[in-house]
């Protein structure tokens, strides 16, 4: 009876901490941030959350005569409750959170101005001005990186190119495999299409 209890312990312990540790992951890849939560207490919440939206489903699932009619079933059921929509939660809370709509209402989780314009994939003529009073030209797109928060700003631009008096790109810079700066470089970023 003891070894029954143990295991009927551990799996429901599964049930309530592995859908939730998969939603807090994938929104830590989403939204980076520097504060440590209680991970075991947020897995747990967010498991519960999961149970509630899949209660019918489970009750059904678990209904007289429905795992030996539908074995499959029953497991695609399981596996699309303890994996898919934990996976999914995260990502639909996040696009709903960053619509242009609802951000008006709540706070926009992106929580730097670095993260939200380079996170999103566009590719910019850049112009860098750094502390010394120098200015860096290039080009940011596809093969350029921007660092994300918690880690401090820093930007590598795959081209290089001179700028004249006025500001205006010029020409590429010759052999230039790109630049790496360090944030703690830069004063402020200008940005063109």
């Amino acid at each position: 009876m003891g070894g029954i209890w143990e295991l009927n312990k551990l799996i429901l312990f599964l049930i309530f901490f592995i859908p939730g540790f998969i939603s807090s992951k994938v929104y830590s890849l989403l939204v980076a941030s520097k504060e440590r939560s209680n991970y075991l207490l947020d897995a747990i919440g967010y498991s519960s959350l999961n149970f509630a939206a899949f209660s019918w489903l489970i009750i059904l699932m678990h209904s007289t005569k429905f795992f030996i009619y539908h074995k499959i079933l029953y497991f695609i059921f399981l596996f699309l409750i303890m994996f898919i929509a934990p996976i999914l939660w995260p990502i639909i809370y996040f696009k709903i959170s960053t619509s242009t709509f609802l951000s008006k209402y709540i706070l926009h989780p992106i929580q730097s101005p670095w993260d939200y314009v380079f996170r999103r994939g566009n590719s910019y003529w850049v112009i860098i001005h750094l502390k010394d009073g120098r200015k860096i030209g290039g080009k940011f797109s596809t093969n350029s990186f921007a660092s994300s928060y918690p880690s401090k700003e820093q930007i590598y631009l795959e081209e290089v190119w001179k700028l004249d008096e006025n500001g205006r790109f010029k020409e590429p810079v010759e052999s230039s495999q790109g630049i790496i700066i360090l944030g703690d470089e830069i004063l402020a970023v200008e940005l063109f299409k």
